[in-house]
């Protein structure tokens, strides 16, 4: 009887993720035991600042992560798109399961699309990323600072606070949830590029631990691995956080045997400038690569030390 312990985060969505994970497992391994152990992050105790004000990718891992390095637990389960491309030593990641929809949603008061809202609607969310790119598709829009759980967020849309006329969400999420009913439309990767690592989960566990490393194993899908892979790159050569303006997204190109495509973007936090860049390879590592480079060569350096030098100040 092999006994585990998985640290998670202690919000609906994590808790569902995580149960999800250990379903799987335990499909696979039926004499493993798992006991969950729930963990309180900085990200989950800051909920009345934006977090691009609160700080890097990181806010709601770093004390799991730590928990895993005592040997608190055995492994942990997360959102990729809270990881940051650099992980602690002694860290890996085991195992990324088969991904979600990677879009980001539209959630409106009166069923309308993103393109059929009202002049000057207010829209919520809490990404820089997603309010540059909603507001160079639709300038009137007044994009509003939106944080709390799935739930909280959608019963703030419902009560009208803030004057909400739409808010704006992952789609992986809800759908984890069961509660894709509520979406009213599913934007278009184009129009808002993801976040990298959007949909798609990383099970966290410790190098050492090759036992556990090996019921994980089982979990991987190689297609949604790689795809992640080619993002998680290019995040770590913009060294970007949830301060910056960034999105990433990769899939295999139907038809094409083992080839990805890779759009992303990175703007300051104006949404004044917003740099875009496209590529396509068979490495996914190498394909993070060129199109950081394309980004850097439009001048993405200098928009990521201004936005810098802007957080400094405040």
């Amino acid at each position: 009887m092999n006994a585990l312990r998985v640290g998670t985060r202690q919000s609906q969505l994590a808790l569902t993720q995580t149960n999800w994970v250990c379903q799987q497992i335990q499909h696979i391994h039926n004499d493993v035991t798992i006991e969950t152990v729930k963990i309180v992050t900085k990200g989950d105790r800051i909920l009345d600042v934006a977090l691009s004000k609160v700080g890097g990718k990181g806010l709601f891992i770093k004390e799991i992560e730590q928990a895993l390095l005592d040997g608190t637990v055995d492994f942990a389960v997360h959102s990729m798109k809270d990881m940051p491309a650099e992980m602690p030593e002694g860290l890996m990641i085991g195992a990324v399961p088969v991904r979600e929809d990677v879009r980001d949603v539209v959630i409106a008061k009166d069923g309308c699309k993103f393109q059929d809202l009202p002049f000057g609607a207010v829209v919520g969310t809490s990404s820089l990323r997603r309010s540059i790119q909603l507001k160079a598709a639709r300038p009137d829009l007044r994009i509003v600072p939106l944080r709390g759980n799935i739930d909280t967020r959608l019963r703030k849309l419902r009560d009208g606070q803030e004057g909400l006329d739409a808010i704006v969400l992952a789609a992986a999420g809800l759908e984890r949830m069961g509660w894709a009913e509520q979406i009213t439309e599913r934007i278009p990767v184009d129009l808002c590029i993801p976040a990298a690592g959007q949909g798609a989960l990383a099970i966290q566990c410790r190098s050492d631990d090759r036992a556990t490393r090996e019921i994980l194993l089982a979990l991987n899908d190689a297609p949604t691995e790689k795809a992640v892979q080619a993002e998680r790159t290019f995040l770590g050569r913009l060294n970007g956080g949830c301060q910056i303006p960034i999105g990433a997204h990769a899939s295999f190109v139907p038809g094409e045997d083992g080839l990805l495509e890779m759009i992303a973007i990175v703007g300051d936090t104006t949404g004044a400038r917003i740099l875009r860049a496209k590529a396509t390879g068979t490495d996914p590592v190498q394909l993070g690569h060129t199109v950081a480079d394309q980004l850097f060569a439009q001048g993405a350096k200098e928009i990521l030390a201004s936005v810098r030098e802007e957080l400094n100040r405040s």
